[in-house]
C-alpha cells in the first residue's frame, strides 16, 4: 500500500463516514481525486472491509429518511435510488423500512394540509391534489381511493 492510497483511503473513510454513500458516489469522488482505476478499486475494497461502505444499509437508510423527513413516496424514492445506482434488489430492501400504515397517513396528512389551501370548483381542487400526490412520488390508485374516503369534494362545497 502506497502513502498515496493510504492518503485516499482515510479521505475516501471521512467522505463516507459523514454520511451513508454508494459505491458509485464514492467511486466519483475517487475518480475527482485523479486516482487510478486499480488504486480506486483497492481503496472501495478497502471500505466495503471496514464497513464504511456498505450499499443495503445506505439504501435503508436513504429510503427511510426521504420517505420521514422529505415525505416522498415510494415512486420518487424509487427514481432517486436508481439514479444513484442501487440494483433493484438494494431498492426494494430500502423501501421494506416504508410502512404502510405510516404511507397512509403521511400521504392523508399531505392531502389535507394542501386542500385547505385550495379555492375553487371541487373537481378542480381534487385534480390539484392528485397532481400535488403524483409530483410528490406517490402512486395513482393509493392517491384516488384515499381522496374517496376523504370525502374531498363534499368539504370543498361547504
Amino acid at each position: 500500500m502506497t502513502d498515496r492510497q493510504k492518503f485516499a483511503l482515510l479521505k475516501a473513510a471521512s467522505f463516507c463516514a459523514y454520511q451513508e454513500r454508494t459505491v458509485k458516489e464514492t467511486r466519483q469522488r475517487l475518480n475527482d481525486w485523479e486516482l487510478s482505476e486499480e488504486e480506486t478499486a483497492w481503496v472501495l475494497e478497502e471500505l466495503k472491509a471496514q464497513n464504511y461502505l456498505n450499499e443495503e444499509r445506505f439504501a435503508r437508510a436513504f429510503a427511510g429518511g426521504k420517505f420521514r423527513v422529505k415525505r416522498w413516496g415510494r415512486l420518487k424514492i424509487r427514481q432517486e435510488m436508481k439514479l444513484k445506482g442501487l440494483s433493484n434488489d438494494l431498492i426494494q430492501k430500502g423501501l421494506s423500512e416504508i410502512d404502510g400504515d405510516d404511507y397512509e397517513v403521511v400521504l392523508r396528512d399531505l392531502l389535507e394540509k394542501k386542500a385547505k389551501g385550495l379555492k375553487g370548483e371541487p373537481l378542480a381542487v381534487k385534480q390539484k391534489l392528485v397532481r400535488f400526490a403524483l409530483s410528490r412520488g406517490f402512486e395513482s390508485d393509493i392517491v384516488w381511493e384515499l381522496l374517496k374516503t376523504m370525502g374531498v369534494e363534499e368539504e370543498q362545497e361547504e
